[in-house]
């Protein structure tokens, strides 16, 4: 009992900085050896002698002790809370769900939340998800998103069970607007445009909403054989006129455009909204459950008309809340306008919020995932937290990511006072057996930040961490290795010395630290480093003449 005692006392005591506290070892007890509720008062005599005596130890002799009685007990236990996603309704077997993506670019950090919700779901039932590219908007389309997505996609870990291209289906979308128009619930208005939104506002029909059906397949015919112009006529979907929400009253399904298609080239002039060409293949296409923002709740309700309308089976529709992402310039046209200007370096610039530009500062898919489900797909709107994603990533990348010295825009110091300094710091403080850098400066020469240069300065004294203390004149004087200046007050700062490699690293605000880095990072074989006191980073040119990594976050 008293060896039992003894380990979990020494680990109360390391883990809490060299003090124990006995009612924790009672409980620890307690919770182990059920017999001895029969006799805590003889428990408690021996946990206090036994805590009193560990105490009056120094917290090196307490780890030393620990790791000789059980070293497993090093090891701090992580109690990790687990998210998931509530459970879907009207689950029968597999799923059939999907994304829908415009491609007019890549995928940014917004775009993730819905591919992501829905993977886990397939992930989770079975199934199939499919990638729809609802490419009906021939002005805004970016050819190379064709490829751009699945590459997101990918990276991502969403996994695509089947591709879908809307523009390759345009004629099912033709053949459905004309059953709706014989069926009696789409009609052709060449109605002023203007003039058929007031009147909608007003819950007053068009005159041509009322046109026998004869007549309005005549004019569907002449609309599909280039008997209108762009802008002269439209073909809409009847809903309820009186619909309480204007914005479900007659929807329109197809319109005409003379702009070439990147696919389809001058083929069709028939352009299909959302709303009709969502309806149609979600039904075609076998949706089981539909999950999306809540900015297209009306989507859903006129959907709904033409679901109901042929009587189609609706699939389950879920609206999770708005999310508000500040400080990032998400929007595609702005970035591909500013990447024609020379403004941005490309689809993975680190200015902008782009999945490209995410991986390149080496934010993991991980913790994009685990962000997503954390915040699960409750109707509340929220606002993206950074600070929550890098936190989430800190903890994948931390236990990798071996530890260097970069020193921006370096200031170089003569060491007098000594023939000789060594030193040595571990590649990764909790990993002990990665081994260390070792350092002997023979040359008595070392670079400090300019920063850390001023502070020297002023400060009169400084630590070169993991090698010495200096004392400010010209040339700096060797001070000795006492780690007790750090009580009093005067910093431990990183340093280089004449054999370090220029490097820069590149800021999310489009800055450049330009300074000198430790050679040992040179044979570095993970993608990710931290440099002390600066950050997490991603190596992206291992190069010496011209190494270069990009700022993850602290």
């Amino acid at each position: 009992m008293e060896i039992l005692i003894r380990k979990y006392a020494l680990q109360n005591a390391v883990f809490f900085k060299g003090k124990a506290n006995p009612k924790s070892i009672v409980g620890k007890v307690l919770g182990e050896c059920q017999e001895w509720r029969a006799k805590v008062p003889e428990l408690n005599e021996i946990v206090n002698s036994v805590v009193s005596d560990v105490n009056a130890m120094a917290l090196e002799d307490q780890k030393r002790a620990l790791e000789e009685l059980d070293p497993s007990l090093l090891v701090k236990e992580k109690k990790e809370r687990k998210y998931e996603l509530p459970d879907l309704e009207n689950i029968d077997g597999k799923v059939v769900m999907r994304i829908a993506p415009g491609p007019s670019g890549p995928l940014h950090i917004g775009h993730t939340r819905v591919s992501i919700l829905n993977d886990e779901y397939v992930k989770r039932y079975g199934g199939k998800l499919i990638c729809r590219f609802e490419d009906t908007n021939p002005e805004k389309i970016d050819p190379d998103a064709y490829d751009m997505i699945p590459e997101d996609l990918e990276w991502l870990g969403v996994k695509i069970h089947e591709k879908i291209i809307q523009s390759e289906r345009f004629e099912i979308y033709y053949d459905y607007t004309r059953k709706l128009i014989e069926m009696g619930h789409a009609y052709v208005c060449t109605c002023d445009a203007e003039d058929w939104r007031q009147k909608k506002e007003k819950k007053i029909a068009c005159p041509c909403r009322d046109l026998p059906v004869e007549e309005q397949l005549e004019r569907f015919d002449r609309f599909m054989n280039g008997g209108y112009k762009e802008g002269e006529a439209i073909t809409v979907v009847k809903t309820a006129i009186d619909h309480p929400n204007p914005a479900v009253r007659d929807f329109v399904a197809l319109r005409l455009v003379d702009h070439p298609h990147p696919l389809t080239k001058d083929k069709y002039r028939a352009y299909p909204m959302m709303n009709l060409s969502v309806a149609i293949d979600d039904y075609l296409l076998g949706m089981t459950h539909v999950i999306r923002g809540k900015d297209h709740l009306n989507n859903t309700f006129r959907q709904e008309y033409i679901f109901n309308y042929f009587g189609w089976k609706k699939p389950t529709y879920y609206h999770y809340g708005l999310v508000n992402i500040p400080d990032t310039i998400l929007k595609t046209s702005l970035i591909k306008e500013s990447i024609r200007n020379g403004e941005y370096s490309g689809w993975d610039d680190v200015r902008i919020g782009t999945v490209r530009a995410l991986e390149r500062r080496g934010i993991r898919p991980e913790a994009i995932r685990r962000y997503w489900v954390e915040s699960g797909i409750k109707p509340i709107d929220i606002q993206f937290s950074w600070d929550n994603l890098f936190a989430m990533n800190r903890d994948i990348i931390d236990p990798d990511a071996n530890r260097y010295f970069f020193v921006a825009d370096p200031v170089k110091f003569e060491i007098d006072g000594c023939d000789e300094i060594v030193g040595k710091a571990p590649l990764h403080p909790d990993h002990a057996d990665r081994g260390f850098r070792e350092y002997d400066i023979k040359d008595r020469t070392i670079y400090l930040s300019k920063e850390d240069s001023e502070l020297f300065e002023e400060a009169g004294k400084i630590r070169l961490k993991d090698l010495c203390n200096i004392d400010y004149s010209s040339p700096a004087k060797y001070a000795g290795t006492d780690v007790s200046i750090l009580k009093k007050g005067f910093k431990a700062v990183q340093w280089v010395g004449n054999d370090s490699t220029e490097a820069k690293i590149l800021m999310p605000d489009g800055t450049v630290l330009n300074g000198l880095v430790e050679n040992a990072v040179l044979s570095e074989k993970n993608d990710m480093v931290q440099f002390e006191r600066i950050g997490f980073a991603r190596i992206e040119n291992k190069d010496p003449k011209s190494y270069t990594a990009v700022f993850a976050h602290r």
